[in-house]
């Protein structure tokens, strides 16, 4: 249960509010080393959590028919650095040995990840209140080159959280 907080939110804090509700979306994915090419739906549930401090977000991809990969994402914001953080645990099992970062151009949250197995860019351009734009791209180690993973455009399903859904 989240309890009302005895504090008023950053303006960054609320920023991240964009991210929570129901959402449906259509998806290409492009060939990888882990996937093939190809189509698919996915469904995106997110509720603030401790005061709206932090957005929890589940993401579930389906393609054929069946949940094909699935995240668990924690965004919060680090004042001491002014970034936006984004905790990602997913089905590939890779365990992040840090958060990804990032900041907000205009409506648009861009974040970046690096690990040995090369840097992930995720962006989040919101077109709307309801409807936004997803871009994950991959750059392997050693590469200056930035490969498309999955692109997406996402409509709200229901305006507040995983419980309405």
């Amino acid at each position: 249960m989240n309890a009302a907080p005895s504090f008023s939110l950053s303006a960054d804090h609320q920023r991240l509010q964009a991210l929570v509700g129901a959402w449906r979306g259509e998806e290409e994915v492009s060939a990888t080393q882990w996937t093939t090419a190809g189509t698919a739906t996915a469904e995106v549930l997110a509720e603030a959590e401790f005061g709206g401090l932090f957005v929890v977000q589940r993401y579930r991809q389906h393609r054929d028919g069946e949940v094909s990969f699935g995240s668990r994402n924690v965004f919060g914001f680090d004042q001491q650095n002014s970034v936006v953080t984004m905790h990602q645990f997913d089905s590939m099992g890779f365990v992040p040995a840090a958060p990804a970062t990032g900041t907000w151009g205009g409506n648009t949250l861009t974040l970046l990840r690096s690990s040995p197995r090369g840097s992930a860019r995720v962006s989040y351009d919101f077109d709307s209140n309801d409807s936004y734009r997803m871009r994950l791209q991959f750059q392997p180690p050693g590469s200056d080159v930035w490969q498309d993973m999955v692109s997406g455009v996402y409509s709200r399903v229901s305006p507040s959280s995983i419980n309405d859904f």
